[in-house]
Formats: structure tokens, sequence, C-alpha cells
């Protein structure tokens, strides 16, 4: 049965892998998921949020649903793998295992379509557009967890081994935001500085300074980044520039950070535009929020890893993830839990997620999907448990 299922799901990542859609395109690789879903028998709902598709498998329970999401998009980079099943799509690639996540959930699917019951009905969710941080909130405004009342979801890491699962509570993945900078000073000769104020000094100071908020303003206890990643200025070697422009990153893993590297962006940019004579507009684009586990589903989570992997391959994260993840928005709405399989193969160069040569070990499909397949099953247990102890407080 397993080698069956993981036959079948390689086989759906390969052709996902060899044609990659971007954000809110994933039309065909919608198309072959609903394929998939319905040769097991499943009745998917189709173009949730566009591209995005929900399918439910009935429980013995009425009560809430346990829903389980992966997502489907890939990214505008060239593929250099060299893999068989290579992107045939120029400058676009899985670059970050979304195919993987989708074949995974597709195998979990198989395995608990085959149960001769399930404790609660289970809820699958293939997202669009997690790369643009906007997919989770659009599958939201659609429904996608009406009548949900937990939620899981995970995603293949190459800096775990294959065959451990890595559980985290408490914050998983960092707030992403974005910020934009835009300096109004006055150009001119730059053989007379004198009489302008120039944008290029006035940016420089800005980045500089920008670096000191965390270094002297966030307890170093609570990891956070603020990083300028473009300052575009000038037009010639001998005009001084009369604008400029700065954009960059906010990561932290703690909310309270977040509002206070917000506020000081904005406070250190006003104090330059002070001290240089210039105007200086700050827009700060807040994305996706601090990814958090809850401790109880965190626990019932290397539950089923366990069961899949062994105890003493479910392991927690040594480090913080700086790096954003939209589940963080239904974490928002649920509880639940994000976990991170080990997609690493050892004796293989592990490169990195958005690189143009990654990849991932495919054994690392079947061990998700039956992490998915115990997890829906102990959660639907622990619910309907739950149910039953508050239907006897009340008629007691």
């Amino acid at each position: 049965m397993l080698k069956q299922v993981k036959r079948a799901i390689c086989r759906l990542r390969r052709d996902l892998h060899q044609h990659p859609e971007l954000s809110w395109q994933e039309s065909r690789t919608a198309q072959k998921i609903c394929e998939s879903l319905e040769g097991i028998g499943i009745t998917p709902h189709r173009g949730v949020a566009g591209t995005g598709i929900v399918a439910d498998l009935p429980g013995e329970s009425v009560g809430p649903a346990i829903a389980l999401r992966a997502d489907m998009d890939a990214l505008p980079i060239h593929e250099e793998t060299g893999l068989s099943f290579a992107s045939n799509v120029d400058g676009v690639m899985h670059a970050c295992g979304h195919d993987g996540h989708s074949a995974m959930l597709i195998g979990a699917a198989m395995l608990l379509a085959r149960e001769s019951r399930l404790p609660a009905p289970v809820r699958l969710i293939f997202q669009p557009a997690e790369e643009t941080g906007h997919g989770a909130k659009a599958m939201i405004r659609e429904g996608a967890l009406d009548g949900v009342g937990l939620i899981f979801g995970g995603h293949l890491d190459r800096h775990f081994p294959t065959g451990t699962i890595a559980v985290t509570d408490g914050a998983v993945n960092a707030s992403s935001d974005r910020f934009r900078i835009e300096i109004a000073g006055k150009g001119g000769h730059a053989a007379r500085p004198h009489e302008t104020v120039d944008a290029v000094v006035a940016g420089s100071l800005l980045v500089m300074a920008l670096q000191t908020i965390v270094s002297r303003e966030v307890n170093p206890s609570h990891p956070s980044v603020i990083s300028v990643g473009r300052f575009e200025a000038g037009t010639a070697a001998n005009v001084i520039a009369d604008t400029a422009t700065l954009e960059g990153t906010i990561r932290t893993q703690d909310n309270q950070v977040r509002e206070h590297l917000q506020r000081s962006i904005g406070r250190i940019a006003q104090s330059i535009a002070q001290l240089h004579g210039a105007a200086i507009h700050v827009e700060i684009d807040e994305g996706t929020p601090v990814l958090t586990n809850n401790p109880t589903w965190a626990a019932l989570a290397r539950e089923a890893a366990a069961a899949v992997v062994g105890t003493t391959n479910v392991v927690q994260m040594p480090n913080a993830n700086m790096g954003g993840e939209d589940f963080s928005y239904y974490l928002e709405k649920l509880p639940g839990c994000y976990v991170r399989i080990g997609g690493h193969k050892p004796g293989t160069t592990a490169y990195p997620a958005h690189s143009s040569r990654f990849d991932f070990d495919e054994e690392a499909l079947i061990i998700g999907a039956q992490y998915y397949h115990h997890l829906a099953i102990l959660a639907g247990q622990m619910i309907c448990d739950s149910t039953r102890q508050t239907q006897k407080r009340q008629s007691a």
C-alpha cells in the first residue's frame, strides 16, 4: 500500500515540478491535483480564491473538521538542477518544495480515503500564492476555514535529514514586512554641494542608522532583522541627486518587537530628514505575521510524527527561521501547528530554498503523507473526546 502511494505521489511531484506555475497562475497544477483527488473518490471544490482547491472527507462526528494545507505555487527562477524532470518553463521553477507539499497531501488523502472511518471530518486545502504572502488570506476570505476547528501544515526543509520532523513550540517563522523610504532633497552640480541637499548622503546615513535599531534597541534574545535590499539614486557622476529610494525588509519573531521596529524606522527617518533639511517619507507594507505554534497542538504533532519516524527523530528547530510563511494567517484564526519535514539526503549538497539548484529527497514525500494521515486521525479523536466531555458536563 505505502509503495503504491509513494510511486503515485513521486510521479505527481515530478509532473508538477516539470510544469511549474507562478502565484495566482496555478491552473494546470490545480487540474492535476483535482484529477488525483477524483481518482481516489474525493470530490474537490475548485476555484477557491482563483486557483485554490478545498476537498472534504467525512468523519463520524458532525463537529469541526481537521484541516491540512499545502501550497502550490512556484518561483520566478531559472532552474539549474539538471534533473531529468527539470522545469520546462523558462524562468520558472519549484525552488521551495511546493510541488512536494502538494504531492504529500495527495498521499495523505490516499491513505485517509482507505480508512473505514475517520473520527472527525478532514479538509484538504491546496493554496495558491504562498510566495506572495497573500494566498492564505484569500482562501480564508472565501471560506476555506468555515467549519474547521484545527489546522496543520508543514514545509520540506533541507536543514534536516530525511526521516526527521522538526516540531517547535511557539514562534516558528518570522513576521515579514517591507518598507519603502523616499528621500526628497535638492539637486545640483557636484562641484557646489553647499547649494544642494544631497539625497545620497541622507540615504547613506539612513542605511547605517537603521542597522543600530536591532543592535541597540532590541533585546538580543529576540531574533530580529532589518535589511536594506535596494538603494537607488542619482543620474550622473557629477550631479548631486535630488531624490533617493530605499527598500528593505523587517523580520522578527515577536509582535511587540515588530511594532517597535516599525516605529523606530519612522523616528530615525524623520530625524535624518531634519538633520539634512530633506523630506523623507516612509511606507511600511505589513506582510505575514509571526507564525506561532500552540504548544498543545505541537505536542499532538510530535505524537503523530513519532508514529512515523520514531521519537528520536522528532526534533526541534535549533535556530529561529527568519523567513515568512503565510500559514501564520491560518494560525491567527485557529489553533494548530506547522512543522518542518526533513528532506536532505546525506551525501548531497543542501542547496537552500529559492536557489536555482534547490531539490529535496523524494523519500520525504511518503513520510509527510504518513505524518498528515496519523495527525488527522489523532486530532480528530482528540476533538471528538473533547466534544463528548463537554456534552457530559452540560447534561450533568
